[in-house]
């Protein structure tokens, strides 16, 4: 932990040296997230439900799923760029040196400016909290935090199953997005409002419902089954599969001989 502390003060020191910079990604990343709530406010000024979900409801839940997308894209960046760690050698050079290769990749990109989104994710939420008539007690303070851990840990390991199939393709596999970015926009609104099978596909294949639609029934329903509130923990579960393909992939590597 302290060498990981080390690192990241590192990539923080080096990101602010170009202040300017780093701020103005940070403001467009704010934007880019600001646009996406807009367009959620808009819709609920001519619907006022969706779902028989209110404004408040779906800001929590796209609250929590920004925030975890936000979290593991500044953290776990490292994956997401992977292709290119790959295709211009560096990654040959992390294998011969003494440190866990996983703990190498993690640490050789934080990116800080996801601070803009990761802003816009938490305003959010605060308004959600504050408005969407729960009586909040320390069960669901908890299932909150639990809901935006797994959220993390779901989207970090999809950035490993990204990085994963990079040992085969050494090109990054755009499809990835679907899940990672494609998700991070699904999951702005109940998962039940785009159907049965898309709710039955987040739930056993990609545990994106048990991120945020589950655990918000949770916490908004208290006549919904209690096992909802730690459905989350099956979501973080999913870690363990992509570690593994992640490991299988290792195992099967080349040098690209740059």
């Amino acid at each position: 932990m302290k060498l990981y502390m080390k690192y990241v003060l590192m990539q923080l020191k080096s990101q602010l040296e170009y202040k300017t910079s780093f701020l103005l990604t940070a403001l467009g990343q704010f934007i880019a997230s600001f646009t996406s709530f807009i367009s959620i406010y808009f819709l609920f000024e001519h619907f006022y439900q969706v779902d028989g979900f209110s404004l408040a409801d779906v800001l929590l839940c796209y609250g929590v799923i920004l925030l975890s997308f936000a979290l593991a894209e500044c953290f776990f960046r490292g994956f997401d760029t992977f292709d290119i760690v790959l295709s211009n050698g560096e990654f040959d050079r992390m294998l011969v040196r003494p440190r866990n290769i996983l703990f190498q990749v993690v640490v050789s990109r934080i990116d800080f400016s996801r601070v803009g989104r990761f802003l816009q994710a938490l305003l959010a939420l605060i308004y959600a909290v504050n408005h969407c008539g729960v009586v909040w007690s320390s069960d669901k303070v908890f299932v909150l935090l639990l809901m935006i851990i797994a959220g993390f840990v779901l989207f970090s390991s999809l950035f490993i199953v990204y990085a994963s199939f990079c040992f085969f393709t050494i090109e990054g596999l755009e499809f990835i997005n679907i899940f990672t970015d494609g998700g991070r926009e699904f999951g702005q609104y109940p998962l039940s409002i785009y159907g049965k099978d898309i709710l039955k596909f987040f739930t056993y294949c990609i545990p994106l419902a048990c991120v945020q639609y589950y655990p918000l029934l949770y916490i908004l329903d208290d006549s919904v089954p209690r096992f909802y509130g730690i459905v989350p923990v099956y979501a973080c579960l999913f870690l363990i599969p992509c570690y593994l393909f992640w490991r299988y992939g290792l195992s099967k590597y080349k040098s690209t001989g740059s």
